[in-house]
């Protein structure tokens, strides 16, 4: 079966492609950044106490990266590093795996699923595994040497 590569940095909405005998795989790193609106003591604790800065509207990092599949950053450490869901759009309710992108590109999984990450917040860095199921790629331009996009355009 062909492996064809969908890029989400570039779509807004849903999408439907199909074609015979063809996986998608969804591609790139996308910010899931919150309100300013939405910051409150709860996420200043996550900083001060497990070093998770959520990521909100009035400061959103540039990330010099492309993921395969694609992450969804939710939180920036001072180490450097990124916290995101893998395959889908934040959400710490859902059962897509959390995964940690350090500042050398090295991915390593958090935890299986949301629930699992809150009930372990204060340990997350302590039990960090490298996490196969995720390729970084420092660009795009690199990621496109070795996998076919699709092009929508």
């Amino acid at each position: 079966m062909r492996k064809v590569y969908l890029d989400r940095t570039e779509l807004t909405g849903a999408i439907n492609v199909f074609l015979k005998d063809t996986e998608f795989i969804s591609a790139g790193t996308t910010i899931f950044s919150m309100s300013v609106y939405d910051r409150n003591e709860e996420y200043q604790k996550y900083a001060n106490d497990y070093d998770i800065q959520f990521i909100f509207d009035d400061y959103i990092p540039h990330l010099e990266f492309y993921t395969v599949p694609h992450v969804d950053i939710m939180a920036k450490d001072s180490k450097g590093g990124f916290i995101g869901t893998v395959g889908q759009q934040c959400d710490l309710e859902s059962v897509a795996p959390i995964c940690y992108i350090n500042k050398n590109l090295e991915c390593m999984i958090i935890s299986e699923n949301g629930e699992d990450f809150l009930s372990n917040i204060e340990s997350w860095y302590d039990n960090l595994k490298p996490y196969d199921k995720v390729t970084v790629y420092r660009s795009k331009a690199e990621a496109e040497m070795e996998l076919e996009f699709i092009d929508l355009s």
